[in-house]
Parts: structure tokens; sequence; C-alpha cells
């Protein structure tokens, strides 16, 4: 007998305002000019704080984190298509979409000051904290999304990651999962080109990582993931489905991550600065500048005046997150069972004696 065909598939690209300014009329959303000046605002705001984190982190005032340069068009026009009453689930470089959220600065610079209350979300918030391990965020947030139809609590599930966390087994699993129930949850994929130092090429051999949704049962869809309006409508029409019952969506968003993983990395090991300034090209705080200035929403002194406002409002939430109690390491022994098992008691005791004697020698 022949061969026949079961199944055939096709993923679609969705780019509503390219690099070069030019604007699909037929696609853009309708956004009110307040909100635009907003989403606007907030990706200066997340550049910003990204350039204070470093300067901090490099004098020794903040620990190791994730810079989200380049990456705020995927964060913030996904985190706006979000209602208050759907759940945001962050992976470690999220800071975009928190501050649109409603995150305290001073939260998120306590955290990487060292003290776990930084992670605390407010009461009422529903967003998860930062998840450090690669990928598992993922079956959390399809187990929230699982909750909420059993519940029939009428929301949804918004869940980010990388492209390195596609090839993570909890990424596989909670795909699975989601297909299998058809849970009211969007996978945003940011693309960022590189795990770490693992380019895209040595991560898959799929032409797009969208496609993987194929397998599980759900759509997947790429888009320009520097193009906020592009992630916008992508992410609110994915969310609209999920909430009327028709299960899952995929989006992977194309950005590219135009600081180091972390400040403890070196991309200039790995990456070429020509590279890099074929990326800057495409940076999305700029292109998403002209169209407002095109929609007379933008002017030179909107734009010092925002920047002054963020720079205060940064300086605010520094001094507040310094003002805060000298973290005692020890602590870190306290939050891991209930009940401490003797194991880790006597290792607390031992942190302790060390510093003890670290304290008498440095004052010998």
């Amino acid at each position: 007998m022949p061969r026949k065909v079961l199944e055939s598939f096709n993923v679609s690209y969705l780019q509503i305002l390219d690099a070069e300014g030019h604007l699909d009329t037929d696609l853009e959303p309708d956004i009110p000019p307040d909100a635009l000046r907003h989403l606007y605002r907030t990706m200066v705001f997340a550049r910003q704080l990204d350039q204070r984190m470093l300067s901090l982190q490099r004098q020794g005032r903040l620990g190791t984190f994730a810079p989200s340069m380049g990456q705020e068009a995927s964060q913030v026009g996904s985190a706006f298509a979000l209602e208050p009453t759907d759940w945001m689930v962050p992976a470690f470089r999220e800071t975009a979409a928190y501050i649109l959220r409603g995150l305290p600065i001073k939260a998120i610079l306590t955290y990487f000051m060292g003290r776990e209350e930084g992670n605390l979300i407010p009461e009422g918030h529903r967003d998860l904290p930062i998840a450090i391990p690669v990928a598992s965020q993922i079956p959390h947030a399809v187990g929230l999304a699982m909750a909420a139809k059993i519940r029939r609590d009428p929301c949804a599930v918004l869940t980010y990651f990388g492209d390195g966390a596609t090839s993570e087994g909890d990424f596989h699993e909670a795909c699975n999962f989601a297909g299998v129930f058809q849970v009211p949850v969007v996978f945003l994929c940011q693309n960022n080109q590189y795990a770490i130092s693992v380019p895209i090429q040595r991560q898959t051999r799929a032409r797009t990582l969208a496609q993987k949704a194929i397998a599980y049962g759900f759509d997947g869809l790429q888009v320009d993931g520097n193009d906020l309006l592009a992630v916008y409508v992508a992410t609110r029409d994915a969310l609209a489905r999920a909430k009327a019952g028709k299960g899952p969506t995929l989006i992977e968003c194309l950005t590219y991550r135009m600081s180091m993983h972390t400040t403890a990395d070196d991309p200039s090991r790995y990456r070429t600065k020509e590279e890099e300034e074929e990326w800057r090209k495409k940076d999305p705080i700029p292109r998403f500048r002209e169209y407002l200035r095109r929609k007379r929403l933008w002017d030179e002194a909107w734009q010092a005046q925002i920047e002054q406002e963020i720079d205060a409002e940064i300086r605010r939430a520094v001094e507040e997150a310094e003002a805060g109690a000298d973290v005692d390491p020890t602590d870190m022994f306290d939050a891991v069972f209930a009940s401490k098992p003797p194991y880790l008691q006597r290792q607390q005791e031992e942190l302790r004696a060390a510093l003890r004697r670290g304290k008498a020698v440095s004052h010998g």
C-alpha cells in the first residue's frame, strides 16, 4: 500500500513594525496613546535599571544578575496583554515584565543584593518569583493553568523561558501535559540566539522553535521579538484562545541578548562585534520611539523628562534596598525544611564558627 500523509503543518511569522519603521497598518493594534507612551517608558525604565544594576554589581553592591537589554519588547509587549487576574510565570531575565506588572523596584534590587525577601511577591499579584534553574518554572505554569481549569477560574497563564530551555525535559513534559489536557497556558520563548555561549544552531536542527508545539498538539507562532506590537498581538490572541478553552500556544520571539548572559559572563568569547552591531540596528527601543514620534507621541523634551524621572525612581529604590538589614549567610539553612534536620544544623553552626573566626582575624 502507498504511504499516506497523516499530518502536515506550517509555522507563521508575525511582524507589524519592522526595524526600518515600516508599519503594517492592517495589523496595527488599537492601543490608546497613553498606553503606548507607558509601554515605551517601561522599556526605557528597564534599560536604565539594567545599566544601574550593572554599575552596582561592578562596585560590589549587587550580586550576579541577568540583564534584559535588547529583550524589552518581547517582555513588555507580552506582559501588556495580561489582565491582572492572569498569571505571569518568569524565568530569571524578566525584569521588564516585572516592571510592567508593578513589582516594586526595591524588591528586584533587594533580591539581587542577596536578600530572599525581595523574591516575595506582593499580596494580590498573580506573579511567581524568579526561577533560576533553567525550565523549572514551565511545569509550574502548567500546574497553575490546570488548577485554573479545574476551579473554573477564567484566567490564563503566561510563562517565559529562553531557547536553551527548549532542550530541557521540563519544557517537553510541560508541553505534553498542556497539550493533552488543553490547559489555558501560553508558552513564550525568548529566542535570544544563545543559551549562555551555545548558539541556537547547536540547540536545535529545526528551522524554528515554534514548530516544537506541533508534536504536542497545539499551535506555534514565530514573531519578531523586537517588534512590541507584534509580540502584543500574538500574546493577546493566544491568551484569548486559552481562555476560550482552545488550549495552549507556543510563541517564539526572535530577539537578541544585547548584553551578557549574566554579569559573570563575557560574550566576546563566543560572538563577534559584527554580529552584535547587526542586531543593535534592530534595537526595540529606538524602533518603538520612531513609531511614537510619527504619531506625535514622542519628542526630545519628553524623553529627557522620563529619563530624569526614572533615574530618580531608581536612586530612591537603591537607597531603600541598601538601607535594609545586612545579610546573615547562615539564614540560608532556615528556609529549606519545616523542621531543620541535624546535618543542616551542624552545617549552620560550622558556618557561624567560620564567620566568627574570620571576624577575629580581620580585627586582629
